[in-house]
């Protein structure tokens, strides 16, 4: 029985210490999730009026431009899937991965070869592991994204989009990311950020009472799309960055919420079995302790007879 309340005493002992590392972790994502929904509040007017103005800008001139134009028949796409650095964060990084999964599924089946890129271990590591091609990734900054950051992913994206898929560009630009919608809620989403749908950012514009501004391009509608181009793809970026900062906080703060409860329940479960165990070596002390005196004793009237 010693042996067994040891063991019992070890686990609680073991238990205990890291009910204390996820709670501080727990405590750590919470403070850092109000920073990143602070940095996503500020990022959206920018966002916002820059989809504006190039949906002005498209909308009002015939220009053919790779942020506007669709491709007659689109055979090539790229994606870029945004996961974490870290562990620890429930289905945060697996939940992206399936959305990419399904997008990739859905590109293909329209006879559209993929090419991937990749934010975050995480994702490197899936397709790594499954040794597929990735074109390229990035590394280090997932919850705690900069504007240079988006800045990086931007610059081989707009490349491709760019260049002629007969020179290895691409015809679209898809975005896999999680959105945050709220503490308790965060959506895996795919986004196709080029072309542009001018009829969709029109209709939520009508939806929303807005109406679009009127623009002179000087020196032409071509030079201003060219110009907003990279501003509008490293917004839309950091944007996604962003979101996927405050949706990875979150999701490690519910998990490291959830081993902390679940560490407490096992060491009262343990507990009460040390108690079991205690009781059961007194019982078993005390038993010997009546055995003895009592064979003792009968011992000790055999002797006088």
């Amino acid at each position: 029985m010693g042996a067994q309340l040891r063991v019992y005493k070890r686990r609680i002992q073991a238990v205990t210490a890291t009910k204390k590392i996820t709670k501080a972790m727990e405590m750590i994502a919470a403070s850092r999730i109000v920073k990143a929904q602070r940095k996503v509040a500020a990022s959206m007017p920018y966002a916002t009026e820059l989809t504006r103005a190039v949906t002005a800008v498209a909308t009002g001139s015939s220009a053919k431009h790779p942020l506007t134009t669709e491709a007659e028949a689109p055979t090539r796409a790229a994606v870029l899937l945004v996961t974490s650095d870290r562990g620890l964060a429930g289905g945060y990084s697996s939940n992206a991965i399936k959305a990419a999964e399904r997008l990739r599924e859905r590109l293909a089946g329209e006879g559209k070869e993929v090419d991937t890129y990749i934010v975050g271990r995480k994702g490197v590591a899936y397709y790594g592991f499954r040794e597929r091609k990735v074109e390229e990734f990035w590394t280090g900054f997932t919850d705690n994204p900069a504007y240079s950051d988006a800045k990086r992913i931007a610059a081989p994206l707009i490349e491709a989009i760019q260049k002629e898929t007969a020179e290895g560009g691409v015809d679209e630009l898809h975005i896999v990311f999680t959105e945050f919608v709220s503490m308790m809620t965060q959506n895996a989403v795919d986004d196709r950020m080029l072309p542009l749908s001018l009829d969709e950012v029109a209709e939520e514009s009508t939806r929303k009472g807005e109406i679009l501004p009127l623009f002179e391009f000087e020196p032409s509608a071509e030079d201003v799309l060219d110009a907003l181009l990279p501003r509008y793809v490293e917004s839309r970026i950091y944007n996604a960055l962003l979101q996927a900062a405050a949706s990875e906080h979150a999701a490690r703060r519910r998990a490291m919420k959830s081993a902390t409860d679940n560490a407490g329940d096992l060491i009262k479960s343990l507990s009460r079995l040390a108690n079991a165990a205690r009781q059961a070596e007194i019982t078993q002390e005390i038993s010997e302790i009546v055995g003895g005196a009592s064979a003792l004793a009968d011992a000790t009237a055999g002797s006088d007879k």
